[in-house]
């Protein structure tokens, strides 16, 4: 059998289809459900422009979810991610139907109350995830064209970490406490040197890139080479750079609980010293 078979049409976009190897599945796709009839056969080769939904788990949590929103946004989030799937060389965690319906629908409910949630890590995570940003952006233009509501850029923010969440097979917890102890870490930087690096800067940018790569290591547990002797000139040239090195390191493991090797203080060091310099006035 090379073709889904339907077994219930759940709306105009979402329908139950028996397949060839997963069995019952939820498929996801716009306007996959008109006019089909029970029984009628789909050909697997359509299947590039719909999602299936294949465990069972996330089939029962979307099935609960799909009589709480609004029909409209299941196509316009089935195309947000078919956009996303298109944009990307990675495949799309399924999770990412549930998880970013019941977040986009909670969203439009809290902006038609007034009510408004603050993105604190907005700017860390444009840096981060400029392609994901990317693909946020066409999520809030498309849902205010077809459904009325300007999400804006603070909820852009928010969604770009649940679509960097599902290229990564990450969850959403995750990749926003991520972004949460970037957010702090830079914080921590700019008291510390009583200096507000500027959001459109390059030096935020290197800032930020550093941050970034330096916790994906720490979070694979990736080696890094030692290097005593840039360590040591480090310590002894710009102390009050290497110890809020160590402040930011020491934060790093305790918030990741993962031991920071100390070649990473010597590295992080050298950025931060960029900072200085360039809170002195002076260009590098």
């Amino acid at each position: 059998m090379s073709s889904l078979q339907v077994s219930k049409v759940l709306n105009n976009n979402v329908i139950i289809a028996e397949h060839p190897q997963h069995g019952e599945v939820v498929v996801i796709g716009k306007g996959i459900g008109f006019n089909r009839k029970t029984g009628q056969a789909i050909p697997l080769a359509e299947v590039e422009k719909m999602f299936i939904l294949t465990k069972p788990e996330e089939q029962e949590q979307y099935k609960q979810l799909l009589p709480q929103v609004d029909e409209k946004l299941i196509e316009a989030v089935n195309e947000i991610l078919l956009h996303a799937d298109q944009s990307s060389s990675g495949a799309l965690n399924e999770h990412v139907h549930i998880a970013l319906t019941d977040h986009i629908a909670f969203a439009i409910k809290r902006m038609q109350q007034g009510i408004h949630i603050h993105n604190p890590f907005l700017y860390e995570t444009k840096e981060m995830y400029p392609e994901e940003f990317r693909m946020a952006e066409f999520a809030v233009r498309l849902i205010h064209q077809k459904l009325g509501v300007d999400l804006g850029e603070e909820e852009a923010g928010f969604i770009a970490l649940h679509i960097h969440g599902a290229l990564t097979n990450q969850h959403i917890s995750e990749v926003r406490k991520h972004s949460e102890l970037i957010s702090d870490l830079v914080h921590i930087v700019e008291t510390e040197m009583d200096f507000r690096v500027p959001r459109d800067s390059l030096d935020y940018s290197r800032l930020i890139t550093h941050l970034r790569f330096a916790l994906e290591r720490i979070r694979r547990g990736e080696t890094v080479e030692e290097t005593d002797t840039l360590d040591a000139l480090m310590q002894r040239e710009y102390p009050d750079t290497y110890l809020l090195g160590q402040k930011l390191t020491g934060v790093m493991e305790e918030r990741l609980g993962r031991p920071v090797y100390p070649a990473e203080v010597g590295y992080l060091t050298i950025h931060l010293q960029r900072l200085v310099h360039k809170k002195q006035g002076r260009v590098d």
